[in-house]
């Protein structure tokens, strides 16, 4: 979805915009690592199966998910273990830093899309100074976590996504100068994703990059709660240095626009026959006699006309639409704008979770899933519900952020999303 309709709103009068700071990467040495493949992830909160953690822990014992999500019994001996681990691979070579500080020209393509962009250390801003927007809610205990990991490894281990909407800046400029040049590393992952990633260490061109983003505002694409992290520990670090910057990767989306995808939710605890028979009177539910592409389909041609969700986990679809107008007014707070007020993931949280199955946010009652196809595959192997969504258009969410308004935690998912592993940010380098 190409945004450039949107730049003018991205510039910022005031110049008081991105500052992005060029960093010393650390990265894998190839030859004490099997393959670069072999040792990336994805981002943590997409490694959300234990099978998936195994299969990935498995794939190289250097693998980056023993750093982003290590394994013990408590959270504090977790934490420890994965500064222990960072530790003995700088020391035994797996890891090493580049010798001058760089901004990192990073580059994916597969099924069917490109997407270029450049890898720095931004300076933190809260979401009040208007320069980095969140548009999704957090979880505290999630925060908690990945402040726990970093505070402990002194690192940021990978980086965030955000969006700007370029004008044909400088900094694009440089991205496409540089892509020309032979790449520090190249790797294909498990996905079929082609990576590469350049070093740009000319202070002219680092100026250059400095320049073209300095008039522009960025929205949070993927990493709110890495966010939220960065932003606590410059509290607890209140004098100037390196906690006062985080680790993210810049798209310009008028160059290089992302997918938007939904995210699901899994009900653990709520079995599909209790889902419906809920919904009486409330809500519309249809049977869709069809296989999982084509119920999505019937999916997104539902939310056309209204808020629609598809519920699976017995062996079936069922789509839900056409809510009660008298429910919604009752149970969607009014002071917000129409355009949040609407959205799919209000009205899951708003009226159906709270107050149609009373369902607690809480990890134990709902895990939010990336795929869809193990959304529902979970489901039917707990004997819970599989609440799968239509995603949100990227302007609707644009738009809200500069609004200061925040959608329900877990709204979207945007990508392709950056590999874990690639490059990554010692706190006790800059």
């Amino acid at each position: 979805m190409n945004t450039s309709g949107h730049a003018a709103d991205d510039v910022r009068d005031d110049a008081a915009g991105l500052h992005l700071a060029p960093f010393r990467g650390l990265r894998y040495v190839p030859e004490r690592v099997g393959s670069l493949a072999a040792v990336t992830s994805p981002p943590y909160d997409v490694v959300v199966r234990p099978d998936g953690l195994l299969h990935l822990e498995s794939a190289d014992p250097h693998n980056i998910v023993r750093l982003i999500l290590p394994q013990a019994i408590t959270a504090g001996t977790r934490h420890r273990k994965a500064a222990v681990t960072l530790d003995r691979w700088l020391a035994d070579g797996v890891l090493a830093p580049d010798p001058e500080p760089a901004l990192y020209v990073y580059e994916q393509h597969g099924d069917g899309i490109l997407q270029r962009g450049i890898i720095g250390a931004l300076e933190l801003s809260t979401p009040a100074e208007g320069v980095v927007l969140p548009h999704e809610d957090v979880m505290p205990h999630v925060v908690e976590d990945r402040a726990a990991l970093m505070r402990t490894t002194a690192a940021n281990l990978e980086p965030l996504l955000l969006t700007y909407v370029g004008e044909g800046d400088g900094a694009g400029e440089v991205v496409e100068r540089t892509v020309q040049r032979p790449p520090l590393l190249a790797t294909t992952t498990e996905d079929g994703f082609h990576h590469r990633l350049w070093a740009v260490t000319d202070p002219a061109e680092q100026a250059t990059v400095s320049a073209g983003l300095a008039r522009h505002q960025a929205l949070i694409a993927d990493g709110h709660h890495r966010w939220a992290t960065y932003l606590r520990l410059r509290e607890e670090h209140p004098s100037p240095g390196p906690w006062n910057y985080g680790l993210v990767l810049l798209i310009d989306t008028a160059r290089y626009p992302l997918r938007v995808r939904a995210i699901h939710r899994l009900l653990n605890r709520l079995p599909v026959a209790d889902a419906l028979a809920a919904l009486d009177g409330a809500f519309r539910v249809r049977r869709v006699e069809q296989p999982l592409p084509e119920a999505m389909e019937a999916l997104a041609e539902a939310t056309t006309e209204g808020n629609a969700f598809l519920l699976a986990g017995d062996g079936a679809f069922h789509l839900v639409d056409r809510p009660d107008a008298a429910l919604l007014d009752r149970t969607i707070r009014t002071d917000r704008p129409d355009a949040w007020r609407t959205l799919d993931a209000t009205v899951l949280h708003s009226t159906l979770l709270e107050n149609v199955w009373h369902i607690p946010d809480a990890p134990e009652d709902i895990s939010y899933i990336h795929d869809t196809k193990a959304a529902v595959e979970q489901a039917e192997r707990r004997g819970g519900t599989a609440v799968l969504m239509h995603p949100v258009r990227e302007e609707v969410v644009r738009d809200l952020a500069r609004q200061g308004v925040t959608m329900p935690r877990k709204s979207t998912s945007f990508g392709p999303k950056p590999a874990t592993g690639l490059v990554l940010r010692s706190l006790a380098l800059d």
